[in-house]
Order: C-alpha cells, then structure tokens, then sequence
C-alpha cells in the first residue's frame, strides 16, 4: 500500500519497473473455478508468512525470530480498492479462523486431499497461494483480483527504506515472547521493532485480536509516513524502497508494475482518511476442534453484511454495520462503525471517555458555566449526567476534579481533558467524578480512547477510518 502511495506522487514511473525482474512471481488463480462474482473495484489478498531465511543471525537473536517456521500465514489481509479509487477498505481475517479447505493437491508433500477442516492460516501451508486464495473466497464470497505477499525480510527492509514508522500508545507494550518493550509514549520503530510490533500476542489479554489491531495502526502509520514525508519522494529514496521490497515479495503474474503505476495514479491524494479498517466478527469465545486445536469462529450475519458491503463497493465507516435493531446500530463507531470521523488533535488516553462519570458542578457566580462546561465534556465523550449543580462554594477560581483513588486510570482522562483543572483524591466517592468548574475555566481539551475495531454487536461489524488510528 505504501508503496503505491508514494508512486502515485509521479516519481516512481522510472524505478518501479525494477519490481518486475525483483518480485517473485505466483501463479495464485491457476485452475480455479466456481469464483465469485466480480464487482466494482479492485480486491487484493494481502498474505504476510513467517519467512525468515534471509534474516541475519544476530537479527534472529535481537528479535527472537529463532524458531522454526511453519511456512504458513502469519497475517491475512483483504484489501478492497473502490471503483473511484478514493478509498482502500482492510479487513483482517484472524489467522485461527474456522475453515473447510476445498479438495486440493498439498503443496509440499503432492498428496491429494479432500475437504477438511483446518484453521484457516493452514491452507498456505498446504496448498500455497492458490489454496489460500480459494479457501478467503470460498468463506467471503468475494472475488480476489491480486495476490501480494511478504515475508519478515521483505517487512522489515521496507520499513528502515521509509525512515522507520511512527506509533504511539497510551499503555506500556510488552512482550516476552517477541522481545517487544515499548513504554507508553511515541516511538519511531525501525524494522526490526516494527516486526516485534505486529507480531505480539501476549501484550495483553486480547491475544490475535490486540495483534490483529495493532497491526491496523501499523498500516495506517505507513500509510500516513508514505503520504506526508516530502523526503520519501526523492526518486532515489523512492528507489531504496523498491530495493527493499525486491527479493523477498511475491504477487501473482498479473499484477505486475504497469498495474501497480496504473492503480497508484489513480489513488493520488491518498491519505489516511482515504483507508478504513476492520476485523471480519467473530462468535465470542473460541471452538475447539478434533485435531486442530481452538479456532474462532466468524458471526455469519455480521460477516455476511461486511463482504456485502465490499461486494458492492460501498464505505464500511457509513454503512450500516449494525443491524436496526441492535442498541447499539446507532453508537460510536466502536460498535457500528458508522460514528463521523473525531476531529484532529485528539489526545489518546488509556480509558476512553465514554467509560467515565461525571456530575458537574458551577462553583462560581457565572450563570450557565455549569451547563456549558457540562456540554463540552460530553461533546467530547464523556457521560455527564446533563444535570449540573451550584457549588456549596460559589468562589472558586481554578476548577477542581475530586475522585476516588479506585478510579485512578479513569481520572486521567478526565485530566487532560481539563489539564488546568486541580485533581482531589476522596476516598469512597465513589465511580462518579465532580467537577467544579471555577473562573479560570477556559475549555475542554478533546481526548479518545484508542479504537478497538472489534468490538461488534451481534450481526454487525465495526470499522474505523485510519486517521483515528494514527497519532494526533
């Protein structure tokens, strides 16, 4: 993706032919039959293995690449194009899906095979691309037009060729297992960081889906570096780029440079408002199966509406992602996905403001100072209870925040909503905030929680926009 943003700035047409004699080439639609329809746009199956033969060995070591590879897929991807080429719309489908594998040939062994079930980042392992791209239209219904794949070589070189990628979090991200130790804050990642990133599972208890989200504000983060840095359009920047990417990337035989070009000059102006990104819904918990161990199952009405609406090439942020009579159809995008885009600047906190209480209270002689501070906190998300009341002190300058000590990450972000506001611990207030607005009150500074695209009702799907992912 970014690589087509940056050819798209009119720099690449010399260079990117060099792709066709670097990128390795698979014949990913060979004898299918029975396809999907094709609809409007372009769909590209973005595969991510765990391929590591080229990485060096103190790389291996660095960070923990050590062990053997299942030569499967590590990271799936469905990326839809619109017709208009103002959009790019990302689904991630979990490696651990419940999948039927169609009759095949095993790519390593030439054994033949009936259907079976499988988790569905196996069907690499055993038929290639091919079995991989006939298992994602089988279970979506939509027809794949290209075929891309990268390995932690391939990865990793790209990112240190763009400079590193920017990513910021409001909670310390660690890892034992991939050596991942970020404290809260904004980091540049090179690559070999960036990899340690997108592949954590054990930061917290979110498993694939923390990592499956991560790995969205990874793709909008470069997005964003491959859009706004005036360096990466310095041809031979550019040039390192495509160097990076040679050798260890594979497409299918028909999307080859003369397409890449095609398809960056029409997305020209890309950014990241232009990408949307969700995570095919899944059924709560996991299902065990005979053999294959615990797999995720996917929420067939949510995941029916989600393909249909990239069938029909339509946005996933405003289409109706929730059923009608689901609460929570008309909620944040969180939920729906259908919630207007927050506005930039945005601070991120741990707690979003949406989970904490707060009762306002007017602590000067200033008519209505109470209902508008009580309006600004919940423009800005927070639930007020929209009844604010006169303070017993009617002279207090500088606002003041009293809260139980219990509720300490909650009040954080009531702090830098109102970053003037002087913070009181009382013991057994309770969940509720008070805020006593005083003179000195100014404004209420806009905060969000980070988006988790995953949190769908039932029947629905939920989708983001990438600038809500990225930093402010």
């Amino acid at each position: 993706m970014s690589v087509l943003v940056l050819a798209a700035s009119g720099v690449g047409h010399a260079v990117m032919t060099s792709l066709d004699t670097g990128i390795g080439r698979v014949d990913a639609f060979k004898d299918m039959k029975n396809r999907p329809r094709g609809g409007d746009g372009v769909n590209v199956l973005l595969v991510g293995t765990d391929g590591r033969d080229d990485v060096t060995a103190a790389d291996k070591t660095r960070y923990r690449l050590g062990g053997t590879p299942c030569r499967c897929t590590d990271t799936i991807i469905l990326a839809h194009i619109s017709q208009d080429r103002q959009r790019a719309s990302l689904v991630s489908l979990p490696r651990d899906s419940y999948a039927e594998l169609p009759e095949h040939t095993d790519a390593t062994t030439g054994k033949r095979h009936g259907p079976h079930p499988v988790k569905l980042n196996a069907a690499y392992a055993e038929g290639g691309p091919n079995l991989t791209v006939r298992t994602v239209e089988r279970m979506t219904g939509v027809k794949i037009d290209h075929y891309l794949e990268v390995d932690f070589t391939s990865f990793m070189r790209t990112v240190d060729a763009v400079g590193g990628v920017r990513i910021c979090t409001v909670r310390p991200l660690k890892d034992a297992n991939t050596g991942l130790d970020l404290p809260a804050g904004t980091h540049l990642l090179d690559g070999g960081q960036a990899l340690q990133y997108v592949r954590s599972r054990h930061v917290d208890g979110t498993s694939d889906l923390g990592r499956m989200q991560r790995q969205q504000r990874f793709l909008a983060a470069l997005v964003d570096r491959a859009s706004s840095d005036p360096a990466l359009l310095n041809p031979m920047r550019f040039r390192q780029v495509v160097a990076a990417m040679a050798g260890s990337v594979r497409a299918d035989e028909g999307f080859g440079a003369a397409e890449m070009v095609a398809l960056a000059k029409a997305m020209r102006g890309f950014s990241t408002s232009s990408s949307e990104f969700t995570t095919v819904p899944v059924e709560p918990g996991g299902v065990a199966v005979k053999g294959i161990g615990s797999t995720v199952k996917w929420d067939a009405e949510g995941a029916r509406r989600l393909f249909d609406a990239i069938r029909e090439d339509r946005p996933l942020v405003t289409a109706e992602a929730a059923p009608s009579d689901s609460p929570s159809a008309s909620g944040p995008a969180s939920a729906a996905g259908s919630a207007a885009v927050p506005e930039p600047g945005r601070k991120l906190v741990d707690v979003p403001p949406e989970r904490v209480r707060v009762q306002v209270y007017n602590g000067t002689k200033l008519d209505g100072l109470g209902a508008r501070v009580d309006a600004a906190l919940r423009g800005t998300g927070f639930r007020t209870t929209r009844t604010p009341y006169n303070a017993d002190e009617r002279d207090v300058v500088r606002t003041v925040v009293t809260y139980d000590p219990r509720w300490d990450r909650s009040v954080k972000t009531l702090a830098a909503a109102l970053p003037d506001a002087e913070l009181r611990e009382v013991p057994g207030q309770g969940p509720v905030m008070r805020v006593t607005a005083g003179t000195a009150f100014k404004e209420v500074r806009p905060v969000r929680g980070e988006p988790t695209v995953a949190a769908a009702p039932k029947g629905g799907y939920a989708a983001v926009t990438g600038d809500e992912v990225t930093c402010a």
